[in-house]
């Protein structure tokens, strides 16, 4: 076993290596061929933890178990509750526009003295 890794980290070596065995054509990968791919990056793989992975994946086809999984993760709620303000909508909506028309007028006074940071005012030419 690699020093400083976790197992989860070493499960998921074991397994990308099985997956690379596949993809590279060998249908049902065994432990020499999984212990040649990770060897080729220097990681010394758990034989427990490969026959394992082998158990469990021999007798499955790896495109229906990925196939699967990105099924799984589209049924998953992700991103944010981005909807809610929305939904607010009306009168609350308009409100809310006219504040932030009127904090990005704010912003614009605010920026336009900058400009002379780059020689524009005279007065303060010592500055530098």
């Amino acid at each position: 076993m690699s020093v400083g890794l976790s197992v989860e980290a070493l499960k998921m070596r074991i397994i990308a290596a099985y997956m690379m065995a596949v993809l590279g054509g060998n249908d049902k990968p065994d432990a020499d061929a999984i212990n040649k791919i990770l060897s080729s990056v220097g990681i010394a793989g758990d034989a427990a933890q490969i026959e394992k992975i082998i158990e469990a994946l021999g007798d499955k086809n790896l495109d229906e178990l990925v196939k699967a999984g990105n099924e799984k993760l589209c049924e998953c709620a992700g991103g944010s509750g981005g909807g809610a303000a929305a939904a607010e909508g009306g009168a609350a909506a308009e409100g809310g526009a006219a504040a932030a028309a009127a904090a990005e007028e704010e912003e614009e006074e605010d920026v336009a003295p900058a400009m002379d940071m780059f020689g524009g005012d005279d007065e303060e030419a010592g500055d530098y």
